[in-house]
């Protein structure tokens, strides 16, 4: 006998009217929706019980260069002031191809010291490639970094979540825009995008605004946030919304009541009962065809 539940996972948020994170819900408090049509919740928790899951996502072409020391700095702040001994981080890189420059592991100090070892290598081949074998004319494979961070987290147990580095430009990828925030969608990451923009004479270029809004969907559609760390001298306000989002989240997941796969989008909506306050979350997701 073969049983097929059609079981769709939300990660979530909720503020209330001065955008402070609520943490003291329960399940009776919300209300969820698929299409419109209402869905029975089979499983609730707070993130806060639950370990953390992440991939950071290093951009390391050449767009970034002057920024990679930031990189670094940054990721090492983020993960020593974030992460618990439950948890776990894992470490991908990315410019014209991606590559595991580091696996799941919750040692922050290990993470920083293979980011700098990486760009300090004078060649790629003892890291593993991830994606598909192309050849690629440019540098940066921006989606397919995005792509595989959110295939490496797919199964992994805990709230799930992408931390990218980058500008958001891309000029190398296999997959494109949709491709990357479905993968995310489905694996229930949620996408945190910080910004490192190299402006031209201090003006923004077509291809600057294009990354900038990419990274600003990215986040939206994952129930995530995004950051401008060029025009931060200081990223803690923007790392302890982050954790804080991460800690204070919920989780809910329920039955879908359209059973076919038919590989249309669903769109998800999660409703507050109580007055004034607002959920964040993903958009919604793809019933991929089996």
């Amino acid at each position: 006998m073969r049983v097929e539940v059609n079981l769709v996972s939300v990660p979530f948020s909720v503020t209330d009217a001065s955008g402070k994170l609520v943490r003291d819900l329960s399940a009776e408090d919300f209300e969820v929706f698929e299409d419109g049509v209402a869905q029975k919740v089979r499983f609730f928790s707070r993130a806060a019980n639950s370990p953390l899951t992440l991939a950071i996502l290093a951009d390391v072409s050449g767009s970034q260069e002057d920024f990679l020391k930031e990189h670094r700095r940054d990721l090492r702040e983020f993960l020593q002031t974030t992460l618990k001994p439950q948890d776990r981080a894992m470490l991908i890189c990315f410019g014209r191809n991606v590559y595991e420059v580091a696996p799941a592991d919750g040692r922050p100090e290990r993470l920083d010291e293979a980011l700098k070892a990486f760009q300090k290598a004078k060649s790629t081949a003892v890291y593993r490639k991830l994606g598909p074998v192309e050849v690629r004319e440019q540098g940066s494979s921006f989606y397919d970094g995005l792509v595989e961070a959110a295939k490496a987290l797919q199964g992994l147990e805990g709230r799930r979540a992408i931390i990218v580095f980058s500008d958001g430009e891309d000029n190398a990828s296999a997959r494109n825009l949709l491709d990357a925030m479905e993968t995310a969608q489905e694996c229930g990451a949620t996408i945190f995008a910080l910004r490192y923009t190299e402006l031209k004479r201090g003006q923004w270029t077509a291809r600057n605004k294009y990354g900038r809004s990419v990274m600003r969907r990215l986040a939206n559609e994952t129930g995530g946030l995004e950051f401008d760390a060029g025009e931060d001298d200081n990223l803690r306000e923007a790392f302890r919304q982050m954790a804080e989002m991460l800690r204070s989240a919920y989780d809910l997941a329920y039955t879908s009541s359209q059973a076919e796969r038919d590989g249309t989008f669903r769109k998800i909506r999660i409703r507050c009962k109580r007055e004034g306050l607002r959920t964040r979350h993903k958009t919604g997701y793809f019933a991929r065809m089996e």
